[in-house]
């Protein structure tokens, strides 16, 4: 980080790092002057997690970490949450938000593995591999091809076509296969594949389908009775998004009807909370099912990129103000400026804020050598470089200003 003074030592900003997340953090923040790191293997419970936030500035957590608004309340020195994933369901974004907390994942880091491995998936489903496997370990040797095909002239459905759908749907071409989608919105797509109008349509002509859709009101038990009964007979179904957007109920009676021939699921309603827990599923024990630990994008390479974009990011907000790539604090990216000291005013979105600042400073003669205001629906951002010999007491005055949700010296 360019930036080699700030308001606030680093060997003071305490980091509390969850879920074994990479070494890459880790290092990332050590490299850059932060020592203050403390790390817990797994997941804690509310009460142990408001025990452990309290004094944080930093917190770093994966998928299994609840920040609920009972935590985020408890955690009043916390400036910024690192999710270290893809999905932030388990974060109350509302209320980081409405606390100026700055909320960061790592939205691509991870595609690549989950596509990847979703093509595995449809060799494996294809080729009925998951009985053949179960029969071989119990001694029993099943060499027949009934039933076993190509990829080749296949055609996939992809629901969802971001950043793991339209990787997905390059590696599905490279086998040979015809790819349709359907997506909300409008994508551009890559190479040959074909976007088709609705779910439906999509459900009707693939013989395989595979889920990348996020976790909303729009999208839970997307595929439920009335799609399954949509989908060609054999058809291959493939969930490695979130775990409430399948009816698991209504895939178990069709893979048990033979409607369904094969699925592979990686996420699921309820999941254990840590390593070894009891893990079960109305899934298990059935022919040509695949069921793997939420693991779709857990690679070496997956999780080391994932350490450095979300820790590039978090330090970026301590030691500049840049708030790029924010969940939940307007996204406002400003260079460092030389001779000058930065104020970061986090405040409700209500009209006259910007009004009140220059209004106030200019009252004491302060000097505004740049300024930046973003808002979004609930809250607005604000970074100010001012004039050093006068910026404590600028700082003073901004943390008066009406709706003042958190103000903080950057440098």
């Amino acid at each position: 980080m360019a930036n080699k003074q700030t308001s606030y030592p680093r060997s003071k900003i305490k980091i509390l790092l969850l879920e074994n997340i990479s070494e890459s953090a880790v290092s990332g923040f050590t490299e850059n002057g932060y020592t203050e790191i403390k790390r817990v293997s797994g997941a804690l419970s509310e009460d142990e997690l408001i025990s452990e936030i309290k004094d944080a500035h930093i917190v770093g957590i994966r998928s299994k970490t609840r920040l609920s608004e009972n935590v985020l309340a408890a955690a009043e020195k916390l400036l910024a949450i690192g999710a270290f994933c893809i999905g932030t369901n388990q974060i109350d974004l509302k209320a980081a938000m409405h606390r100026g907390i700055a909320a960061f994942n790592a939205p691509y880091s991870n595609t690549r593995s989950v596509a990847e491995l979703v093509l595995g998936l449809c060799v494996m489903l294809i080729r009925k591999i998951p009985d053949k496997n179960a029969a071989a370990h119990k001694g029993i040797w099943l060499k027949d091809a009934k039933g076993s095909f190509e990829l080749r002239g296949k055609t996939l459905g992809i629901i969802g076509y971001g950043n793991i759908g339209s990787q997905v749907s390059s590696l599905a071409e490279a086998f040979g296969m015809e790819v349709v989608y359907f997506d909300v919105a409008s994508k551009l797509q890559r190479g040959n594949v074909k976007q088709m109008l609705s779910l439906k349509e999509v459900l009707n002509v693939s013989d395989i389908i595979t889920l990348h859709v996020p976790s909303d009101d729009a999208t839970r038990n997307l595929i439920s009775g009335p799609e399954f009964k949509q989908m060609k007979p054999g058809a291959i179904l493939i969930n490695y998004s979130r775990g409430d957007v399948v009816d698991l109920d209504a895939l178990k009676e069709n893979l048990e009807s033979g409607k369904i021939g094969g699925a592979a699921i990686d996420v699921y309603p309820e999941e254990p909370e840590k390593n070894g827990d009891r893990f079960e599923c109305g899934l298990q024990n059935l022919s040509n099912v695949i069921l793997t630990p939420h693991i779709g994008g857990s690679t070496e390479e997956a999780q080391k990129n994932i350490g450095h974009d979300v820790t590039a990011k978090l330090i970026a907000y301590l030691e500049l103000g840049s708030s790029h790539g924010s969940l939940t604090v307007p996204d406002v990216t400003l260079p460092q400026a030389v001779g000058t000291h930065r104020i970061l005013h986090i405040h409700k979105n209500i009209p006259g804020v910007l009004g009140e600042i220059n209004t106030k400073l200019s009252a004491k003669n302060i000097n505004i050598l740049g300024q930046f205001l973003k808002t979004n629906e609930e809250i607005g951002y604000v970074i100010l470089d001012v004039d050093r010999q006068l910026s404590k007491e600028a700082f003073e005055i901004m943390r008066e200003v009406k709706g003042t949700i958190k103000t903080r010296m950057v440098y």
